[in-house]
């Protein structure tokens, strides 16, 4: 099995030590008909950190990653990923683009006919000419990085919530990326599990150097993961960053959308309409 990357020194790693920007957005409008979604929002992401895109419900924070993906185009403003412009780009240059970024979905979104071992391969085997039996060594290297050596024969409907998830991580990290990109990673998991996938995501970072974005509501993974953040927040007109910083620099933030955010708290009563919804279908008076 291999071994787990040792955690991440405490120290923290400048941004202004990591060079130019791989991820580079300036003045980014977008629209839906007539909807301005987001308005104006500037980002950079640098090598080896983890940025988190923070916001809630409604904050354009999905928006977002689409356009640094490349699948949505903005009304105005630049995109640039590892050099290239995504809003005028190529199909064959985002390609290119595709081929040095992982993607961790929400939902893990693994094939369910497919084992472990064949979920985890599929980058390997369409976007290299790699030796079958290097890819299978490759496979299990990555499988042990999340901890799921002798997993390989399973089926997804065979693991767990969690076991997805990291099943989701070895095949985004497969083609050994620059860039990771994860989408709501603990969305799902109860806060043991959850922690969890936090870890892994702050190994990986050190044990590869990459960057990883990560788009998530989650207050506590926030402080675990986030070397730094982007705050997304609903505004007339769209949404706007009103935040870029380390989470030390989030907690002591005194706008007052941020601080709302940081501080609250789950509900301590399930809310009375849900209450009545449940009534009606379980037919009680």
């Amino acid at each position: 099995m291999v071994d787990e990357p040792s955690p991440r020194a405490d120290e923290p790693v400048h941004v202004e030590d990591r060079g130019e920007p791989i991820i580079e957005v300036k003045d980014l409008v977008v629209r839906y008909d007539e909807q301005v979604v987001l308005n104006g929002v500037s980002m950079s992401v640098h090598r080896g950190e983890v940025m988190v895109i923070l916001g809630g419900s409604g904050s354009g924070k999905s928006t977002l990653l689409k356009c640094l993906l490349g699948i949505l185009k903005p009304v105005s403003g630049s995109v640039k990923v590892l050099g290239v412009d995504m809003v005028n780009a190529s199909e064959r240059q985002r390609e290119e683009v595709y081929q040095r970024l992982g993607m961790v979905y929400q939902s893990g979104a693994l094939f369910g006919s497919m084992s472990v071992w064949e979920n985890v391969a599929l980058p390997l085997q369409q976007h290299s000419t790699l030796d079958p039996k290097i890819i299978d060594i490759s496979v299990r290297m990555k499988l042990g990085l999340v901890r799921l050596s002798g997993f390989e024969k399973r089926l997804p409907n065979q693991l767990s919530g969690g076991q997805v998830k990291r099943v989701a991580f070895a095949r985004a990290i497969a083609m050994d990326p620059e860039i990771l990109f994860c989408d709501e990673p603990s969305a799902g998991l109860d806060p043991r599990i959850g922690r969890g996938i936090d870890d892994l995501i702050v190994n990986l970072n050190k044990a590869f150097n990459m960057a990883i974005v990560v788009v998530t509501h989650e207050m506590e993974s926030v402080k675990i993961i986030a070397d730094r953040i982007t705050m997304l927040a609903p505004r007339p007109g769209g949404a706007r960053v009103v935040f870029s910083g380390s989470y030390d620099e989030l907690a002591a933030c005194a706008e007052d959308h941020v601080k709302e955010f940081v501080n609250r708290s789950p509900l301590d009563e399930p809310r009375s309409e849900a209450a009545e919804v449940l009534k009606q279908l379980v037919g009680e008076d």
